[in-house]
């Protein structure tokens, strides 16, 4: 089957901002100064700066800028080249994480608001998920319950490897305030760098940071689910967005298998953790990081029991998608509409209204 026959959901594209002055017009006239007197010119994420060479790939870059800020090109590349039906937009920016809570308030407010008038509105076909200034949790529910309304938003968006780990009860209202408006939880790939990304330091290289971001997702999942964030909101979906999946059977094994033995701890956990991932957190498919062996990838499926967890993406414009290998060759034709329609459509409610 076709990827593109199907109008297929793509749960992960990037609409970048070419610098802050683009946010200049969501301002008001005392944040607008802030800006400009402080010289806040960027604010890219190190973990996926899209200035840099590997910012993203070189035949879907601009004749000028970063990648992702051309729109015609997105329509043109995504939209279009892929058959989309929806593409859900993730801005990636360091507002959410600044340490003065105003400006990061404001700043993130003004990328919702940048993202819903200078991509939403050009094609019935996008749409976006929630910024958030995650640490400033009054602030992150009174804007999502500000967007909420807007149902071209679909989903909360926080990184991996913020400042705690998300199950903490502190961030509990984020959560309630989803779950009452439907709205996904999407941690994506990314960090604050207030912590090193390994248990025992910093590395020394962007590969080691890279391959060793799956332990920010295995963390947050088990502080996801030991706290109780699923008992509480059992309509609450978690959406791990370019997390790679072939680490989960694994780690949900050592989970369940510790569980039993120290479940006396955590009383409001009382199903086995596989079951209650599988119910409640989905995968997005890029980058791919399963087995290139077709029959490999059908052993991963099996390990994992479920297909129902895969969300189609391409990851636009970053550099590590593969053309040509949008999907696993393993994937039957109902895998592939499953994973492509089916799952994204059941996770974003929203999508259906549609």
């Amino acid at each position: 089957m076709d990827l593109k026959s199907l109008g297929a959901v793509d749960c992960d594209i990037h609409p970048a901002l070419q610098n802050t002055d683009v946010l200049l017009p969501y301002l008001d006239d005392y944040w607008r100064e802030m800006v400009q007197m402080r010289s806040v010119a960027d604010l890219e994420l190190f973990s996926n700066a899209a200035a840099m060479p590997i910012g993203g790939r070189a035949d879907w870059r601009p004749a000028k800028g970063k990648p992702g800020t051309d729109f015609a090109l997105l329509r043109e590349q995504a939209l279009d080249g892929f058959g989309l039906r929806f593409a859900i937009c993730n801005v990636l920016y360091g507002a959410p994480y600044l340490a003065n809570e105003d400006f990061s308030t404001v700043l993130t407010r003004a990328i919702n608001d940048w993202v819903a008038a200078e991509w939403l509105a050009r094609d019935p076909r996008l749409r976006a998920s929630i910024v958030i200034p995650t640490e400033n949790v009054d602030a992150s529910v009174a804007e999502i319950e500000r967007l909420a309304p807007d149902r071209r938003f679909v989903q909360v968006l926080v990184l991996a490897a913020g400042e705690r780990l998300l199950g903490k009860r502190s961030f509990w209202p984020i959560y309630a305030a989803a779950q009452r408006h439907g709205l996904p939880i999407g941690i994506h790939a990314g960090s604050s760098r207030r912590h090193a990304p390994s248990s025992l330091g910093w590395g020394s290289f962007h590969f080691e940071d890279y391959v060793g971001h799956a332990q920010a997702f295995q963390a947050q999942l088990l502080s996801l689910v030991s706290e109780g964030v699923f008992a509480e909101y059992p309509e609450l979906k978690v959406v791990l967005i370019e997390s790679g999946f072939t680490w989960l059977p694994a780690f949900l094994w050592r989970f369940d298998k510790t569980w039993r033995g120290l479940r006396h701890e955590t009383p409001w956990v009382k199903r086995p953790p596989t079951e209650i991932v599988r119910d409640h957190v989905r995968m997005t498919l890029q980058p791919v990081d399963g087995p290139p062996d077709p029959a490999q990838f059908e052993q991963f499926l099996d390990h994992l029991g479920s297909d129902e967890m895969l969300l189609f993406s391409t990851d636009y414009p970053h550099w590590q998608f593969d053309p040509g290998n949008e999907v696993p060759a393993a994937l039957s034709a109902d895998q592939l509409r499953r994973i492509a329609v089916d799952n994204p459509l059941r996770t974003y409610s929203r999508l259906q209204e549609a």
